[in-house]
């Protein structure tokens, strides 16, 4: 059965309150960096469930030579044949980097196993391998943060109407997406599944109920920014210069240069 939907939150509290957060973003950006700290966070969820919206949001700010979107395509056919972590190991973070990675490892606790992409055995030895995996990233000294998206069925079929009708968000359906709803169970199943296994004290899952979408992404970075022991890092002290005098330098005739048509007077 669908969850009851959360009330809206009004716009104008959530934009004023998603600036601040995005402005204890960029400070904890800043502490990172300073620290040389390495932060992963995951995304994980439904489909539709708001967690691209959400990291839009988290990363909006960032300098992306800090922080950066993590979101891999299908495994090549040389990556078929590599250990299943390891081209996700590829993209963790160095010193003063955050990763955010929109889907992860647990594409083989979900997709992979309720569409049978991967084997029952591969399924049972990524339940067993995974929470070593992450234990041995916490004891590396990356800090690690996993967040599952939760919507109901009601609400992840009403965003999937409308993506349909928006030509510039269709791109973000695909057949697969469309098949998670007649797959609601097993899904529901496997998700029950992947926490018992991997929801473990160095590394645990935190549940964003988002059938509110701007719910979600605010509860979801106040809960980030409260993990974090981040504070404050004074920036340095910068000065505009004064610009010198010319010395004689004349910009070449506009006609010997191709610009970009006035698009915008047209309007």
């Amino acid at each position: 059965m669908a969850d009851k939907k959360a009330a809206t939150l009004p716009r104008k509290p959530y934009e004023r309150e998603l600036l601040r957060l995005q402005t204890e973003l960029v400070k904890l950006q800043e502490w990172v960096r300073a620290e040389g700290a390495r932060l992963v966070v995951v995304f994980e969820g439904r489909d539709a469930a708001g967690k691209g919206g959400t990291i839009k949001r988290v990363a909006e700010h960032l300098n992306p030579r800090v922080a950066r979107i993590v979101a891999l395509p299908k495994p090549t056919e040389r990556q078929r044949t590599q250990w299943y972590f390891q081209r996700y190991a590829e993209h963790l973070p160095a010193a003063g980097e955050i990763v955010l990675f929109d889907r992860s490892w647990y594409n083989r606790a979900g997709v992979e196993h309720v569409m049978g992409f991967c084997t029952k055995q591969e399924y049972q030895l990524f339940l067993r391998q995974c929470p070593i995996f992450e234990r041995m990233l916490v004891e590396e000294g990356i800090v690690l943060r996993k967040y599952w998206f939760s919507v109901s069925d009601a609400v992840q079929e009403d965003r999937f109407r409308r993506r349909l009708d928006d030509p510039v968000r269709r791109w973000k359906l695909s057949p697969m997406d469309l098949e998670s709803i007649t797959h609601w169970e097993a899904y529901s199943r496997a998700k029950d599944e992947m926490l018992v296994h991997t929801d473990i004290a160095e590394a645990p899952w935190f549940v964003v109920e988002s059938d509110d979408k701007r719910r979600a992404r605010l509860n979801m970075i106040a809960h980030l920014l409260g993990s974090l022991p981040y504070h404050d890092v004074p920036p340095p002290v910068l000065e505009l210069p004064k610009r010198p005098p010319s010395m004689g330098y004349e910009r070449p005739p506009r006609d010997l240069q191709t610009y970009v048509p006035d698009h915008a007077a047209s309007l």
